[in-house]
C-alpha cells in the first residue's frame, strides 16, 4: 500500500453508470488547457494527455503517450536522475511536489508547479500516477524581478553614507547595518547586529524609557520623528534627526521598524 495514494475503489452503480461517469471524467480533463494533466505508468511512461498537456508541452498525443516523460526534464535534472526519484518519493510519501525548469517539444524550457500522485487498485497495487503540471514562468519572473528589485534596494541603502539606515526586530534589535551607520555611529557589522537600538541613546533618555517610547509612538502611529542627542561608538556625542517607520508584513502585522539617521551637529 503507497502512502496517501489515490485508490480506484469498484463503484456501486451499473456498468453503464461507472461507463458514463469514466467518459465525462475523461471529458472532463481532456478538455483542461490551464493545466496538463495526465496518468503516468508504473515505470513513468506517458499514458494519457489531456489539452493542457499539449498546449504547454507542444506534443500532440500520438507524439508522447507510451514515452517516458523524463523527457520533459532538462538534461542536467535526467543526468542527476531527478525524473526517477520524483515518482520514488511520490510512491513512499504519497506525493511529489516541486517546481523546476522543464522543457517542451522545440527545447524551449519553462518553470513549472508539479504535482505528482500514486494511484493504487482497490488491493493496494500501484497501477500508475497522476501528474499535474502548470506554466508558471509568469510567476518566476515576477519573483525574480523582485529580488533584483530588493537586491538592488540594498545596494542602494548600503552606499548611502550621509544617513544611518537600518532595520530593526519588532522588540528592537538591530537586524541589519549600513554604510552610513557604520560612518556615523562607528560600530562595524558584527558589533551591532543583534543588539538593541538604545545603545545609541543617552543615560538619560535610556533611564527615561525614550527609546521604548519611539517604538510604541511608531508601532501605533506608523512613525516616529524627532531631533536629539545620540552616542557614537567612542563615547562622543552627536546632534541626531531621527525617523522610525514601522513595517508591517500582507497581514498587517507588525515585522520590525526601518530607522534612518543623520547627523546633524
Amino acid at each position: 500500500m503507497y502512502a496517501r495514494s489515490a485508490v480506484i475503489r469498484p463503484a456501486t452503480g451499473s456498468k453503464l453508470d461507472q461507463s458514463d461517469e469514466a467518459e465525462r471524467l475523461r471529458f472532463f480533463i481532456s478538455q483542461i488547457t490551464d493545466y496538463a494533466i495526465y496518468m503516468l505508468a508504473p515505470d513513468g511512461k506517458v499514458a494519457s494527455w489531456n489539452a493542457g498537456a499539449e498546449r504547454f508541452k507542444g506534443y500532440a498525443a500520438h507524439e508522447i503517450i507510451g514515452q517516458h516523460f523524463s523527457k520533459f526534464y532538462t538534461p542536467e535534472d535526467q543526468e542527476v536522475g531527478l525524473p526517477e526519484r520524483a515518482l520514488q518519493q511520490a510512491k513512499e510519501s504519497g506525493k511529489f511536489e516541486a517546481e523546476g525548469w522543464r522543457v517542451r517539444k522545440d527545447g524551449t524550457r519553462f518553470w513549472a508547479s508539479v504535482v505528482i500522485d500514486p494511484i493504487a487498485d482497490a488491493s493496494g497495487t500501484l497501477i500508475g500516477f497522476a501528474k499535474i503540471t502548470r506554466d508558471i514562468s509568469d510567476k518566476r519572473q515576477a519573483q525574480e524581478a523582485l529580488r533584483e528589485s530588493e537586491q538592488r534596494f540594498r545596494m542602494l541603502v548600503q552606499g548611502v553614507t550621509d544617513y544611518a539606515i537600518y532595520m530593526l526586530s519588532p522588540g528592537g534589535e538591530i537586524t541589519n547595518w549600513n554604510t552610513g551607520a557604520r560612518r556615523i555611529k562607528q560600530y562595524e557589522d558584527h558589533e551591532v547586529l543583534g543588539t538593541h537600538f538604545s545603545r545609541f541613546y543617552t543615560d538619560e533618555d535610556r533611564h527615561s524609557g525614550l527609546p521604548a517610547r519611539a517604538l510604541a509612538q511608531a508601532a501605533e502611529q506608523g512613525r516616529f520623528e524627532a531631533e536629539g542627542w545620540r552616542v557614537r561608538k567612542d563615547g562622543t556625542r552627536f546632534w541626531a534627526h531621527v525617523v522610525i517607520d514601522s513595517v508591517r508584513g500582507d497581514k498587517g502585522e507588525l515585522i520590525g521598524f526601518a530607522k534612518i539617521t543623520r547627523d546633524i551637529t
